[in-house]
Parts: C-alpha cells; structure tokens; sequence
C-alpha cells in the first residue's frame, strides 16, 4: 500500500499536537506556534548600480536576482548569499556562501561574468568540515586572499589563492577562541584592521589591528566598539576606501535577521581612539516588500567602476513560513547565521 506522504507530515503534526500540553492563554497558544513554525529563508543575488555607494538600485536592463539556487549545478543548494566580487584582467568574478543541501553548511561557490550584469555560475571552490559564508576576498601584493566566515571553527581563518580563482590553501588563523561572524579587514594609515562580530546573538562588534597581515593581531583598547546593538552590529559588506573615508556597511537584525542595510563613516581610527557616525542616506538598501527581495536585504559590496558609476553585488531574502520537522531543523538555523 503506498502512503500519501502529504497525509503522513499531516498525521505526525496531529500526534505531536496531541502531545503537546493545551493552552491555557494566548502567549502559551503563541510559544506552540513558535514550537512547529518557523521562518525558512530563501536567499538569491542581485546587482545593483548607482552615482555613489549610498545611492543604489536595481538597473532597468536586467532582471534580478543574477544568481539562485536553481544556478547551482555541482551539489543541491538551499540558497546563495554573502556576495563579494573582484574584476582581474576584465573578468568580473563573485564568491558567495552556497548552503549545501546535503549536509546543511555553507561552502563557497564562484560565479563569472564579462559585464558584471550576466553572470555564470562555475563550481564550489571552498569547502571545510564546518560551515562556511561570507567569503570576504580581497588582494595584497598580487596575491588574493579570501576570510570566509567560519564560526564554527572558533578562528578567523584566512586563505590564499594558489591558482585563481578556483583553487585556495589556507595560511593561518588571524584570531581564534571565539565564534566569530561576517569579519571585515582592511587598511589604513599602514596599519591592518578588523572589525568582527561576536556572542550569540551577534550585537557585539569587536575591532583588531595588526602591523602585518600575518602577524600579532590585537584588540582595540576600546573593542567592543558596539555593544547589545542588533541594528548595527554586524557587518554587511566589504569595507569601503573612498575619497579619504572609511564606511563600513552593517545589516539591521533587530526586528527580523537581515532586513536592511546602513552605512557608517569611520571619522576617527587610530590605535587608541574609534568614533563613527552613521550617513543621512540610511538604509542604503532594503526589503522591497515584494520578489526575490520581499522580506529582507543584508549584503552589500559596491565597486566604482567610472566617475560617478557605481556597481554592487547584493543580496535578498524572500522567507516564508514552514512546519518545522527533524529533516529541516538544520537549515533553518543556518539560514539565520
């Protein structure tokens, strides 16, 4: 006799229904519904362009999102997200988190494209035996160097390309006892700098500093430089050098995990001294309320490509709600990390 798989999850709600002590008031009500639904995330990459890296939409000659799961050829993805990108000799090319299916981590997927509007999405080219995301590349004496995130290795791990852009070695940990999430390095006045997001509830931002990119890294004398802040805590996004100002982008957890993003300018890094004050174009992009990007927009990495011409990978989020069963337990923590 073959079963009706629909009637079978249906019959298992109803016994764990049945199970579940009655409520006796609505919060007691609420905290079941919690129990059996959740939010599943669906996460997709656009491109967006603009004059400047607070001024940026989504271009009339293309159709967002660039890049789905549904792009994904070499293993079962549940979704795209994280974008960074680089051009090299006229070739656009973007790293990502892609969340295997299979076993429910994050692994760094590449995609390519000749304009930075079509892109193509090639193969996985990082994977460890822990999750990996927000794969924050960038290069340094003609070398490339990628910082994925990998909180679950308790370091901030960093790799070096041995061929590019598919094959990465990894060099050493910069930091490590401690889950730390979406770092973002860059230089400034001769000195390396780190901003890292810690705790569970990643409202803690952290800052580090170092001489050498592989040297002694050490802790700002007034890290954390944000605490108990779900708003702006955590980063968005590549670092961005522009005219004499350092902006930092950070995403908006506040409400719901990733909702929007907003940009901050550095006015004063020093090794003694940190202050920041957030830019009037706030938030520089968000949910739209409907399509790919429907429910949230965390990730933002702008390029200028010419005078006034600004281009960005982003990312979107269109969740829905689902009944919650051992089988997809997992991803639906990791898509809220």
């Amino acid at each position: 006799m073959q079963l009706n798989p629909a009637k079978s999850r249906l019959d298992k709600l109803d016994r764990e229904y049945l199970q579940t002590p009655k409520p006796k008031s609505l919060s007691s009500f609420k905290e079941i519904v919690k129990k059996f639904v959740r939010r599943k995330s669906d996460w997709s990459i656009g491109i967006y362009t603009g004059d400047s890296p607070f001024n940026l939409s989504s271009p009339e000659n293309i159709k967002n999102p660039v890049l789905t799961a549904k792009d994904v050829t070499d293993v079962p993805a549940d979704f795209v997200a994280d974008p960074f990108m680089v051009c090299e000799n006229g070739i656009w090319y973007m790293f990502f988190e892609v969340l295997n299916s299979l076993n429910n981590k994050g692994e760094i997927g590449l995609a390519t494209s000749k304009d930075g509007f079509n892109w193509h999405y090639q193969q996985i080219v990082m994977r460890e035996d822990f999750h990996l995301s927000y794969p924050y590349v960038f290069k340094f004496k003609n070398e490339y160097y990628m910082i994925p995130e990998s909180f679950q290795s308790s370091s901030v791990r960093l790799y070096i390309a041995t061929d590019f852009p598919t094959q990465w070695s990894f060099v050493t940990n910069l930091l490590d006892q401690s889950e730390f999430a979406d770092s973002s390095i860059f230089q400034h006045n001769d000195m390396w700098w780190l901003l890292t997001t810690t705790s569970k509830d990643r409202n803690i931002l952290r800052l580090f500093y170092s001489q050498q990119l592989i040297g002694l890294w050490i802790e700002h004398i007034k890290s954390p430089v944000i605490e108990e802040n779900k708003k702006i805590a955590r980063s968005a996004g590549r670092i961005v050098l522009l005219d004499g100002k350092i902006i930092r982008y950070t995403q908006d957890c506040e409400r719901i995990y990733g909702s929007q993003v907003r940009a901050f300018e550095i006015t004063d890094l020093t090794t003694t001294n940190y202050q920041e004050k957030e830019f009037q174009e706030n938030p520089i992009i968000k949910a739209s309320g409907s399509g790919w990007n429907k429910t949230g927009m965390h990730h933002i990495d702008p390029h200028k490509i010419d005078e006034n011409k600004w281009i960005a990978c982003v990312d979107g989020n269109n969740s829905r709600l689902v009944f919650v069963t051992k089988s997809n337990t997992d991803t639906l923590i990791k898509s809220a990390y």
